[in-house]
This record gives structure tokens, C-alpha cells and sequence, in this order.
């Protein structure tokens, strides 16, 4: 039963017509969590759905405590309704996951006991995965390798929605866009400790599913953020005004060797086109470097006029009394 604002465990779900799957779906989260003791909230967040999600969900809240149903005026994405689920949540833990069945409730409690051995995030890896080959898993296997390899966090599936955290983290993290896909990379800026473990992954039973091979190309788009924000934000100087100065430099030895040239041994310069390859690098890099000192007055900005320290407390002990 919902006992208020002290829950153990905040359980979000982003709900797109799924009128057919909710109603299985709370019946299987009470099956799994109701014989553990845990004082639970399910946060089913309507994300703006055309069909009755939010009429059968209203209709459930009314025999169920643990329910709370949050609707979205319009469709702004699983991300945007992830983050209204977070900014809703009162648990101490965080559980992710999807409303279409394909995730298992009964996974909940053993991801729980692997979040208790230290870590601050544990992410679902769907290793027996029930889905297309062609449309599903290979722009998945794809995207897996691109974004592990380029952030540095490799997981084997970046896209399993199915992820428990503890509740701080997920508190810190804001997310918008379409970042959902990147909860784990993100998590790591602020410095969390993720596992990864294998869970079920079960096929569709109705509706259809919103993702396609087209969404391999967001990807890219997406980590193209997630990259800028890694190497950007906290030291923006030090990667554009290191490159201004790399290419002025390079413009500047092209430039000087062509003034030698001329000078010395009175070489025509005016139709050689190495001369505005000099000029070119030694302009773009006065433009980086101009644009690294700019960037780095913006991201002081950022953080001083929120308030946003530039590091992220794991604990605090004072007096030999820790304190989160």
C-alpha cells in the first residue's frame, strides 16, 4: 500500500497507447513486488496517448494506492516523460521501464540486490532479445557499439529502458531531447558506478512498436550532444582554444615559409594556392580561440547563475556521521 511521500521505490513508466498492455503490466509489478515488503510507487506517465491509456490507468488508480498517473498534455517523447516521472518520483530507488510487456517486472528485485552491492545504476541488457533482426536488433547492435565506443561506458545494450538507480542520481540528471538512450553516459559525467546485468526480454504482445532503423541516425545525432556536453561544458577552452592554436599555428609555419620563399629566392606567391591554406588556418584559428574564451565565459555563466557546482558529492562524513 502507498504510504505517502516515503517510498522505498519509485517505479516510472512512459505510457504511449498501451490501453491493452498497462492493465497486464500493473498486475505483473504487484506479483513481483508486492511479497518483497517494499513500500512501491508505479508513476505510469501518459505521454499524450490517442487511444484510452489514460482513461484505463485513471480507472485503475481508483482501487490501486500504489498508482499514481501523471498525464502530459501533449506527445513530447519518452525522454520528457521519463523526466516527469523522475521529477514525481519519491522513492529511494529509481526503477526505468517500458509499458508494451517486453520488460519483465520480475526482474525488478534481483536488479535491487545488484544496486546493493555498491553500485549507483544498474542497466537491463536484453540478451535474449525478441525483436527483428533487420528493423530492431542490428540498428541497435550498431548504435551499442557507436556510443560505447565514443563515451566510454560500454554497455552491450544502451537501449534497454529497464534500469534501476538510486534516487539521488537520477535526481541530477536532467534530460531532454531524445536522451533517454544515453541515461548510462550521462550518469557517468556526474560520476556513477553502473553495472550492467542480463535480463528478459520478452516479444511484443500488442500494439505496434515506435522505433525503426531510422532511429539509428538520432542516435547519431543525440551522441554528437552527449559528446559536446563530456567535453564542452566543464573545460570549453581547453578544446577549442587548443585547436585555434594547433591550426594558427600550422597557418602561421605555412605563412612564414612562403615569406622565406618570397624573400629569399623571390618565389611567386600569387598563384599558389598553399598561400590562403596559411591565411584560412591562421583566421580559423584566431575563431576557435575567440570562441574558446567566449564558450568558457557561457559555461561559468551557466553554472554560477543556477547555482551548479562544477563536481557531484558521493558522501559526507562529519563528525563520523556520513550524510548523503
Amino acid at each position: 500500500m502507498n504510504l505517502g511521500k516515503h517510498m522505498d521505490l519509485s517505479i516510472i513508466v512512459p505510457t504511449y497507447n498501451e490501453e491493452e498492455s498497462v492493465p497486464e503490466l500493473l498486475r505483473e509489478i504487484h506479483a513481483a513486488l508486492d511479497p518483497t515488503g517494499l513500500r512501491f510507487e508505479v508513476i505510469m506517465v501518459d505521454d499524450g496517448s490517442r487511444d484510452r491509456t489514460l482513461h484505463v490507468l485513471t480507472e485503475h488508480a481508483k482501487g490501486d494506492a500504489n498508482l499514481v498517473v501523471c498525464a502530459l498534455r501533449r506527445n513530447f517523447g519518452q525522454t520528457a516523460a521519463l523526466q516527469a516521472g523522475i521529477d514525481a518520483a519519491t522513492g529511494k530507488t529509481v526503477v526505468m521501464m517500458d509499458a508494451d510487456l517486453q520488460n519483465d517486472p520480475a526482474d525488478i528485485p534481483a536488479m535491487l540486490s545488484k544496486l546493493d552491492e555498491g553500485y549507483d545504476m544498474v542497466a537491463g541488457w536484453r540478451f535474449g532479445r525478441q525483436d527483428a533482426f533487420i528493423n530492431r536488433k542490428l540498428p541497435s547492435f550498431l548504435a551499442n557499439r557507436l556510443i560505447s565506443a565514443t563515451t566510454g561506458v560500454r554497455l552491450h545494450d544502451y537501449g534497454c529502458t529497464l534500469k534501476a538507480m538510486r534516487a539521488d542520481l537520477a535526481k541530477e540528471m536532467r534530460l531532454y531531447g531524445e536522451m533517454h538512450r544515453f541515461i548510462p553516459a550521462i550518469a557517468s559525467l556526474i560520476g556513477a558506478r553502473i553495472a550492467e546485468m542480463k535480463v528478459n526480454h520478452r516479444a511484443r504482445r500488442f500494439g505496434t512498436s515506435k522505433y525503426g532503423i531510422g532511429r539509428t541516425v538520432r542516435v547519431v545525432l543525440d551522441l554528437v550532444t552527449v559528446l559536446f556536453l563530456q567535453s564542452y561544458l566543464a573545460k570549453p577552452m581547453q578544446v577549442f582554444g587548443l585547436a585555434g592554436l594547433f591550426l594558427g599555428a600550422l597557418g602561421f609555419a605555412i605563412s612564414a615559409y612562403l615569406t622565406a620563399e618570397k624573400l629569399i629566392w623571390g618565389a611567386e606567391l600569387a598563384n599558389r594556392p598553399v598561400l590562403l591554406l596559411g591565411v584560412m588556418l591562421i583566421l580559423v584559428g584566431a575563431q576557435l580561440f575567440s570562441f574558446g574564451l567566449v564558450a568558457d565565459l557561457v559555461g561559468r555563466t551557466y553554472h554560477e547563475a543556477q547555482g551548479k557546482p562544477p563536481y557531484h558529492i558521493r558522501s559526507l562524513v562529519r563528525g563520523g556521521s556520513p550524510a548523503d
